[in-house]
C-alpha cells in the first residue's frame, strides 16, 4: 500500500525542487536572473527618477541668471521737435531739436540680488530633496512588487508539489477501495482536493501576472526574468528608524521650502531699499550745431512701504509659519505611522514564528495521526482529507506571512532608514 507523504516530507521535496531549478537556471541564464538587490538597482533608472533629475537640471539652469543685472535697455528718441511753426517737424533748422540714442542700465540693490541668488539655490535644494523622496518611493514600490512575485511563486512551487502528492494520495485510496477496506465514495476526496489545489493555483497565477505587471512599471522588461535569491532580511531597530526620522524626504522638502520662503522674505525686505538706474545718451542736433551727450541717474523711492512692501513681507512670514506648523504635523504623522508599522512588523514576525514552529508542525502531526487511524480503520477518509487541507492552508499561510513581513521590513527600511546607509548598500550590491 502506498504511503501518503507528510507535509514535512513535502517541504524537503520542495527544497530539492527549488535547488534543482536554481542550479539549472544559473547554468543557462545566469545573467538574466533577477535578485532583490538587482531589482532595486534597476529601479534607480526608473523614468520617475529620470524626470526628477531633469527637474534638478532645470532648476540649476534657472539659477544661473539669478542675481545678475537686468538686460540694458536701448533708448531711441527725438527731443524738442517743433510742431506748430514754419519749422514744424524740421530736424535741421531748430537748434533745440535733437535725435537721441542711448542706453539705460538698472541696478537692483545688493540685498535684493543676493536674496534672488538664495531663492534660486533653495529651489535647487527643493528639487534635489524631491528626487530623494521619489527615489525612496520608487525603491519601495519595486521592492514590494518583487516580494509579492517571489511570495506567489513560492506558493505555486508548493502547490505544484502537492499535485504529485495528490496523485499518490489518490492511488492509495484506490488501492484501499480495491481491497475492500474503503468505499467507492472515498475516491471523491482526492478529486476534491485536486480541484481545490488547481483552483488555488489559478488564483495565484492571476495574482502573479499582476505582480509582474507592477514590477514592470518600475524596472521594465527585467520584470519577467527568473527570480533568484531570497526575501530581504535587513537588520531593523525602532530606535534607529526614529533617530533618522527627521531625515525623511517629506520633512526635508518642507525644510527646503522653508529655505525658499526665508530667501523670499529677504527679497521682500530688500524692496524697501532703493534701486537705481543709469542712462547714457548721445544727442544729434542740426549740422550747424554741436552734438551733445547726457547722463542721468534715477533712484526708486519706496516711501509707501505700508501698502506695498510690508504686505508682501507679512504674507511671506505667514507662509513660513504655515510651513513650520505643517512640518511639525508631518513629523508627528510619520512618527505615528512608523510606530504603528513597526508594531505590525513585530506582530507579523511573531506570527511567522508561531506558524512555523507551532501551527504547521501541529498540522503535520495531525496528518500523521489521522493517516495512522485511517489505515487501521479508526477514522474516515473525510477527516484525513480535512487534516490535509488544514496542513496545506497552514503552509500557504506561512509563505504569505513571510511575504507580508518582508514587505513591511522593506517599507520601513526604504522609507525611514538611514539614507546614506541605504545608498551605500545599493552601490555595494551593484559592484558585486
Amino acid at each position: 500500500m502506498l504511503i501518503v507523504k507528510s507535509t514535512a516530507h513535502c517541504v524537503v521535496a520542495i527544497i530539492l525542487l527549488v535547488a534543482t531549478h536554481s542550479v539549472s537556471a544559473e547554468s543557462s541564464v545566469a545573467a538574466e536572473l533577477l535578485t532583490f538587490d538587482q531589482a532595486l538597482r534597476l529601479a534607480l533608472s526608473s523614468p520617475a527618477i529620470t524626470a526628477n533629475k531633469n527637474q534638478i537640471e532645470a532648476a540649476q539652469f534657472s539659477a544661473i541668471p539669478a542675481g545678475k543685472l537686468p538686460d540694458p535697455s536701448l533708448i531711441l528718441g527725438i527731443d524738442n521737435l517743433p510742431i506748430n511753426t514754419a519749422d514744424q517737424f524740421s530736424f535741421t533748422k531748430d537748434f533745440m531739436t535733437m535725435r537721441r540714442i542711448g542706453v539705460m542700465q538698472e541696478f537692483p540693490n545688493r540685498a535684493k540680488r543676493q536674496a534672488r541668488i538664495a531663492v534660486a539655490k533653495e529651489k535647487i535644494l527643493v528639487s534635489q530633496t524631491e528626487q530623494s523622496l521619489t527615489q525612496r518611493l520608487v525603491l519601495k514600490e519595486a521592492a514590494s512588487a518583487w516580494i509579492a512575485r517571489y511570495t506567489l511563486e513560492q506558493q505555486l512551487i508548493y502547490l505544484d508539489a502537492l499535485v504529485n502528492e495528490n496523485n499518490l494520495f489518490s492511488a492509495s485510496v484506490q488501492a484501499k477501495i480495491k481491497n475492500g477496506s474503503a468505499s467507492v465514495a472515498d475516491a471523491i476526496n482526492p478529486q476534491e482536493e485536486f480541484a481545490e489545489i488547481i483552483g488555488r493555483r489559478d488564483l495565484l497565477n492571476a495574482r502573479l501576472i499582476q505582480s509582474k505587471s507592477q514590477l514592470y512599471r518600475w524596472i521594465g522588461a527585467a520584470a519577467n526574468a527568473p527570480l533568484a535569491g531570497h526575501l530581504p532580511d535587513w537588520p531593523i531597530a525602532q530606535e534607529d528608524l526614529l533617530a533618522h526620522l527627521h531625515q525623511h524626504p517629506d520633512l526635508a522638502i518642507l525644510q527646503a521650502k522653508s529655505g525658499v520662503v526665508e530667501a523670499e522674505i529677504a527679497e521682500a525686505r530688500a524692496e524697501k531699499k532703493s534701486d537705481w538706474a543709469l542712462t547714457l545718451a548721445y544727442q544729434q542736433r542740426g549740422p550747424q550745431l554741436s552734438d551733445m551727450m547726457s547722463a542721468e541717474v534715477s533712484i526708486d523711492l519706496p516711501i509707501f512701504s505700508g501698502s506695498r512692501q510690508n504686505p508682501k513681507i507679512a504674507a511671506k512670514l505667514a507662509e513660513r509659519s504655515a510651513l513650520t506648523a505643517e512640518r511639525e504635523m508631518m513629523l508627528r504623522e510619520h512618527e505615528a505611522t512608523l510606530r504603528a508599522d513597526f508594531s505590525e512588523y513585530q506582530r507579523l514576525n511573531q506570527s511567522v514564528v508561531r506558524q512555523a514552529q507551532v501551527l504547521l508542525p501541529l498540522a503535520n502531526k495531525k496528518i500523521q495521526l489521522m493517516q495512522a487511524a485511517w489505515r487501521s480503520g479508526k477514522t474516515s477518509l473525510t477527516e484525513l482529507s480535512n487534516a490535509r487541507r488544514t496542513a496545506i492552508e497552514a503552509h500557504l499561510i506561512l509563505i504569505e506571512l513571510m511575504g507580508q513581513r518582508a514587505q513591511l521590513l522593506a517599507q520601513l527600511n526604504l522609507l525611514y532608514g538611514n539614507p546614506a546607509l541605504m545608498s551605500t548598500t545599493i552601490k555595494v550590491g551593484a559592484q558585486q
